[in-house]
C-alpha cells in the first residue's frame, strides 16, 4: 500500500501558531508507520482570548484524548471520517493527543467498521472497554510527550499481536489503487482494475466506511494536492491543479473551500490562482 501525508492547517499556516496555541505532529515507530500516520498535540494556553482550531478532511480516523477532561469515561474518543472540514472555537484551555489511523488497517483497533464512527465522536470506553480507562489513566500521568507516545505504542502493538481480524478484500484493493493514483480514478476505473461491479464497490465502501469511495477518492486527491502546493514554488502552482484534474479555476477554488472553508489564496498568503 502507498500511503501519502494527509496535512492539517496548523501545519501548512503555521502563522496561526503562537506561544498560547501549538499543534505539533510525531512519527510512529517503524513498526507501526503503515499503521498510524502521525500522533498529534494540539494545546491551548489562554483565558484571554479565544481561537478558531481548524480540522479538514484527512482521509483518516483518529482516537482523541482529552487531556484535560475531569472524566476518565468522557477523557477519550473516536472520530471518523471527516467529509468536510470543522471549526472549533477554543474559548478556554484545551489539551488533546490524538493518533491518527490510515483507513486500511484502523480495524485491527477499533474492532468495529470505521462506518460506526462517521462525522461521529464515540466514548473510546464504548468501544473498547475498560482497556480505555487504563489507557487513558496511563496517557494523562505521562512524563511528557514521549513517555505519552511509548505508552501508546506498547498498546497498539499488543492489540496487532492479539488481533484476529481479516481485511475486506475489496476494500483493501480499493484502498489501494486509491493511494496509488492519489485519488485521481474514477469508480468506472477502479471497477475494471478489481473486477467488480461499481455498485458492489459503492456497496462496500460505504458499509466499511461510512462514505462512497468517489468522496474518499475526492478528499484523498484534495489532500495529495494540498502537499503538493505547500511544497511547490510559485511557478508550479498552475501545472499542480491542473495536474489534479482542475482545469476550470472556478471549480478549483469551490472545491478548496469545501474542504477547507477557505480560499487557496487565504491559505497560501499568495495571488497565485490565476489559470
Amino acid at each position: 500500500m502507498e500511503y501519502y501525508v494527509p496535512l492539517q492547517p496548523p501545519i501548512l499556516q503555521k502563522e496561526l501558531l503562537d506561544s498560547r496555541y501549538q499543534y505539533r505532529e510525531y512519527l510512529p515507530n517503524k513498526f507501526l508507520e503503515s499503521y498510524v500516520a502521525c500522533y498529534w498535540t494540539v494545546d491551548y494556553d489562554s483565558l484571554e482570548q479565544n481561537k478558531l482550531h481548524r480540522i479538514i478532511p484527512d482521509g483518516c480516523a483518529d482516537i482523541i484524548f482529552d487531556l484535560r477532561s475531569s472524566s476518565i469515561y468522557k477523557g477519550a474518543f473516536v472520530v471518523g471520517l471527516m467529509t468536510e472540514f470543522e471549526t472549533i472555537n477554543l474559548t478556554q484551555k484545551y489539551s488533546f493527543f490524538g493518533i491518527r489511523f490510515y483507513l486500511d488497517t484502523v480495524h485491527h483497533f477499533l474492532r468495529h467498521p470505521v462506518s460506526d464512527f462517521i462525522e461521529n465522536h464515540v466514548f473510546l470506553e464504548d468501544v473498547w472497554g475498560r482497556e480505555a480507562a487504563f489507557l487513558t489513566e496511563e496517557i494523562t500521568s505521562a512524563n511528557g510527550i514521549s513517555n505519552m507516545i511509548e505508552r501508546v505504542e506498547l498498546k497498539l502493538m499488543r492489540f496487532l499481536q492479539l488481533s484476529n481480524l481479516k481485511s475486506n478484500y475489496l476494500l483493501q484493493m480499493g484502498l489501494k489503487y486509491i493511494y496509488a493514483n492519489k485519488g485521481i480514478i474514477s469508480i468506472r476505473s477502479l471497477g475494471e482494475k478489481l473486477s467488480y461491479s461499481e455498485r458492489n464497490i459503492r456497496r462496500v465502501f460505504n458499509k466499511e466506511l461510512g462514505i462512497s469511495p468517489k468522496e474518499l477518492s475526492d478528499i484523498i486527491r484534495f489532500q495529495n494536492l494540498l502537499q503538493e502546493l505547500y511544497n511547490s514554488n510559485q511557478y508550479s502552482f498552475t501545472n499542480i491543479v491542473i495536474k489534479y484534474g482542475y482545469f476550470d479555476q472556478a471549480h478549483f477554488i469551490n472545491n478548496f473551500k469545501r474542504y477547507y472553508g477557505m480560499s487557496p489564496n487565504q491559505v497560501f498568503k499568495k495571488n497565485r490562482f490565476s489559470m
